[in-house]
């Protein structure tokens, strides 16, 4: 009825043609909606077909086109996934619009996933948004690259590249500390007084990262680091909101002219900086100098591969490597030091316990250095539980399967896009005795000697567990010990209590607060 419906208006004489648009805008809107919407109902069960079975993992009802988007809370994912894992346990399915998705919950079923099948979840999803960004089909980096040769290629280059340029060995260490002056300077500039630590702390981490990707160390006050610092932390959340999620899930809306730009402004802006860093560092490298940092170590191997069509060496994935360890190295650790100070403020028992210890270990004068770690069993165990109670990956970054699965008696077909809920784990009742509070002694045995249970994941497992995990806890003990040898924290006279809740994004931040650094 509808084409036969068109036809006779596109074969109407001109004289009819007024009452010929008269039909159009009347029936035929109305068959043209109808039409549309069972072409999306059909188009959504053909999806859906091939999971409707009894083995696949139970979850809410999908709507048609949209799936569940509007049953899941994307201001609070992990708020939303606890009530579906309460109606359908450890593992259920959601809809993405037409993408399948799993989500993975507690330890058992968590490490099923990424260890037991880790060969065969270790794949990601395609993430169209990224493309707006100049992330190209040939941008493969270590972060979001497919898993496959390429992927391993560029792993072990940065994890050997790491391993050259200091990581596990003295001179990155000497870096950290150094850099740990600087920042313990900067808390001394505030005198005393209330400010809010999270940019000085992810000054200091950035300037590591930076050391080792470009070999350059920026001062707090230069306006190049300051704008691109801004641009980092007002970019996180751009990609987890709903809005990423239906461009994903419906890469075309991507197409519209403008779309992208405006909802990801400033993840664009800060890109664009880190290329011009990239750019200028690329342009002094001098194949006859041993090289001076990754970027050079990198374009040496563009270099070796140029005419070799097999190799993930260039520049496009220089570019993507770059940026994944300059952004996911920064913001992680700076993120996990802010909830440490804050976590400090609000427990002065505990402050007070570490500060006793580095006293009887190190004193006054020596700055600390890695070696120190092991005698200092308190400091140790009360970082560990800052990352499990800060928890600021709880969902991890999604995978994909690359072939048919079975998770706790259920099939996951081929294709599906898994979330291994992090969560779930570093908060999980039957694997710490207090689970929703800061506990340092979940890391402590009867004897006060550290130990790290087997539920303790916030740089998540298997293949695809974080590279950066050494550097990240060199970090996090040199910085932390050396700002609770110098200072005390605590809550500015005359305010409340900061809240001991994150805003979700990638990564979970502490709400805004203020301290107070008095000099010890």
């Amino acid at each position: 009825m509808l084409l036969g419906g068109w036809r006779e208006v596109f074969s109407q004489k001109p004289e009819s043609s007024v009452a010929a648009m008269g039909w159009v805008t009347g029936d035929s809107l109305w068959s043209v909606a109808v039409f549309t919407a069972i072409f999306l109902l059909l188009v959504d069960l053909m999806h859906q077909r091939k999971f409707w079975t009894s083995h696949y993992p139970p979850g809410p009802l999908p709507v048609p086109a949209l799936g569940n988007l509007l049953q899941v809370d994307f201001e609070n994912m992990p708020y939303s996934l606890y009530k579906l894992r309460h109606r359908f346990g450890d593992v259920f399915s959601l809809q993405m619009a037409w993408k399948p998705v799993v989500v993975i919950n507690g330890p058992k079923a968590v490490r099923e996933v990424l260890v037991n099948c880790g060969e065969d979840t270790s794949d990601r999803p395609l993430f169209p948004i990224y493309e707006h960004l100049g992330l190209g089909p040939r941008s493969q980096g270590v972060v979001l690259a497919t898993y496959g040769p390429a992927w391993r290629e560029q792993r072990r280059f940065s994890v050997s590249t790491m391993r050259n340029f200091g990581l596990g060995k003295k001179s990155l260490e000497q870096w950290i500390i150094e850099e740990a002056g600087h920042l313990c300077a900067a808390f001394t500039d505030q005198a005393g007084g209330p400010f809010n630590p999270y940019r000085p702390l992810n000054k200091a981490v950035c300037n590591v990262i930076s050391s080792l990707i470009f070999a350059r160390r920026f001062e707090y006050e230069d306006s190049y680091f300051i704008q691109l610092l801004k641009m980092m932390s007002e970019s996180i959340g751009e990609d987890t909101s709903l809005i990423a999620e239906v461009l994903n899930a419906v890469p075309m809306l991507l197409r519209i002219p403008g779309v992208p730009g405006k909802a990801f402004p400033k993840q664009k802006a800060f890109v664009d900086m880190v290329d011009k860093l990239l750019t200028e560092h690329k342009l002094t490298w001098d194949p006859a100098q041993p090289p001076r940092h990754l970027t050079d170590a990198f374009v040496a191997e563009v270099k070796k591969a140029k005419g070799n069509p097999e190799s993930s060496f260039n520049d496009e994935n220089l570019h993507m490597v770059v940026l994944d360890l300059f952004s996911a190295g920064m913001v992680t650790t700076s993120t996990t030091l802010t909830w440490a100070l804050l976590l400090m403020i609000l427990h002065p028992d505990v402050q007070c316990r570490v500060q006793e210890e580095i006293d009887e270990v190190l004193g006054q004068a020596r700055t600390p250095v890695m070696e120190d770690q092991a005698r200092m069993p308190f400091t140790t165990a009360v970082i560990h539980e800052v990352q499990r109670f800060g928890d600021i990956a709880p969902l991890n970054l999604p995978h994909m399967t690359s072939r048919d699965i079975e998770v706790q008696g259920f099939v996951i077909p081929k294709g599906t896009t898994l979330i291994t809920n992090l969560s779930s784990v570093l908060k999980d009742e039957s694997a710490w005795e207090k689970p929703l509070q800061f506990h340092p002694e979940h890391f402590l045995d009867a004897q006060g000697r550290f130990l790290k249970p087997e539920a303790f994941i916030p740089f998540g497992a298997g293949r695809r567990a974080c590279l950066g995990e050494p550097l990240a806890r060199m970090e996090l003990f040199l910085f932390f010990t050396c700002l609770l040898q110098r200072f005390t924290f605590s809550v500015p006279p005359g305010q409340p209590p900061p809240s001991a809740l994150g805003n979700f994004a990638l990564p979970v931040v502490p709400k805004p607060y203020e301290l107070c650094a008095v000099p010890r």
